[in-house]
């Protein structure tokens, strides 16, 4: 009898957003795929790692972090939001966002429970918790403004829902999370009893006055929220792979005991240039990047729009999701190959968001690209307009 892998195989597939990046080296594209950014990190920050490395931090840290780094995370909250946490026993330090994910559905949910996530989502969430054998159940959001409703977020809760996953701003949508609709959520969390899991990696990312409202600054959520956050974004440094979470103690202890198992710790010279750019750097920074980041976004709406795409401009985050289906094509995936062969640009397929057909007519591009890159793909996806007129 042969050797089988085990079902959890069926989990670790290629994702869409990996599989667009081969497509797009294949040919020597330009990738609006892949959810990285090609700027350069902040100089204070890679030269902060590189001072670590001299000074000795080249060893294992605690599994929870370095304490400088779980301070300078504790010191930001609180001065941004208000949020006070004990930098010793309610933040984990992990390997990347995803990591304290997966750490902390690892060590908070069981076999069979229920999680219910707002679709479109972010894959690796929905795969995270199909690898622990965690059932989504899916509440969708309706363009152009991503809401949902309350009714159907109330009637998706069965007596096995353990938590409700929050993305905000959102991949692949952009979407902001509204007072409001967090408040729903918050009642509905109270009203069951339930863990909220938010991740928040692209809080400093917001355009048009919209503001991050952290789920766990309102009343009640303080005690059941894993807040997640990152630096892979803020500062550019996905392959640093430095993320971490903040909750209740007595969920940072377990949260941190599996990422010891998983991951011993995150890569300690990296931690040590996270904490300086925290430290280091103030509003303005923050500033400079969504000012930045405004000018791309309305680059790539205004290259879409042109081209006869139809984008729903995001709230936040560096992602535009648009209507891709006037291009030729019987699957999102079709018509995103149709435009790669066709300009040189990659984009996701919107099958990769949905757990259903309904993202066949969709498509993510990334904005977080240098303007000459950028601005190159805009040009590009010219040639569709082109061809129409032909």
């Amino acid at each position: 009898m042969p050797l089988e892998m085990s079902r959890r195989n069926s989990c670790a597939m290629q994702s869409e957003i990996r599989n667009m990046t081969i497509q797009c080296s294949r040919i020597g594209g330009i990738n609006l795929s892949q959810g990285l950014s090609d700027l350069m990190p902040p100089k204070p920050v890679i030269e902060a790692v590189k001072k670590a490395m001299d000074d000795g931090f080249n060893i294992y840290s605690s599994y929870s972090g370095l304490p400088l780094l779980r301070a300078a995370i504790a010191g930001m909250y609180s001065k941004r939001y208000g949020i006070e946490a004990d930098p010793d026993t309610g933040i984990v330090v992990t390997a990347g966002a995803t990591g304290a994910f997966f750490c902390a559905a690892y060590s908070l949910l069981n076999p069979g429970d229920e999680v219910i996530v707002f679709e479109p989502f972010y894959g690796y969430h929905v795969n995270t918790l199909k690898a622990l054998d965690v059932v989504s159940v899916f509440v969708r959001m309706q363009p152009p403004d991503w809401r949902f409703s309350y009714d159907e977020l109330d009637s998706a809760i069965t007596d096995k829902t353990k938590g409700i996953l929050i993305n905000t701003p959102a991949n692949p949508t952009g979407k902001v999370f509204l007072r409001e609709e967090l408040e729903m959520v918050s009642g509905i969390a109270a009203k069951y009893d339930l863990f909220v899991f938010t991740d928040e990696i692209y809080e400093h990312f917001l355009y048009e006055g919209f503001n991050h409202v952290p789920p766990i600054t309102l009343p009640g959520m303080r005690e059941r929220t894993v807040m997640i956050g990152g630096a892979s974004k803020m500062f550019s440094v996905t392959g640093w792979r430095i993320g971490w979470c903040l909750c209740d103690e007595s969920w940072a202890r377990a949260i941190g005991l599996f990422n010891d198992v998983a991951y011993i710790c995150a890569p300690s010279p990296f931690q040590a240039g996270v904490a300086a750019g925290i430290t280091g750097f103030g509003e303005d920074y923050y500033t400079g990047l969504r000012n930045k980041f405004a000018k791309k976004r309305s680059m790539l709406c205004e290259a879409l729009s042109a081209s006869g795409i139809n984008p729903y401009p995001p709230q936040g985050a560096y992602y535009v999701f648009a209507d891709i289906g006037s291009l030729p094509g019987a699957t999102s995936r079709e018509r995103a190959m149709y435009l790669l062969e066709k300009t040189g640009v990659a984009c996701v397929p919107g099958s990769a968001f949905y757990h259903d057909d309904s993202g066949e007519n969709l498509a993510r591009f990334c904005f977080a690209k240098e303007d000459d890159v950028l601005e190159d793909a805009c040009n590009r996806l010219e040639l569709l307009k082109k061809d129409r007129h032909e």
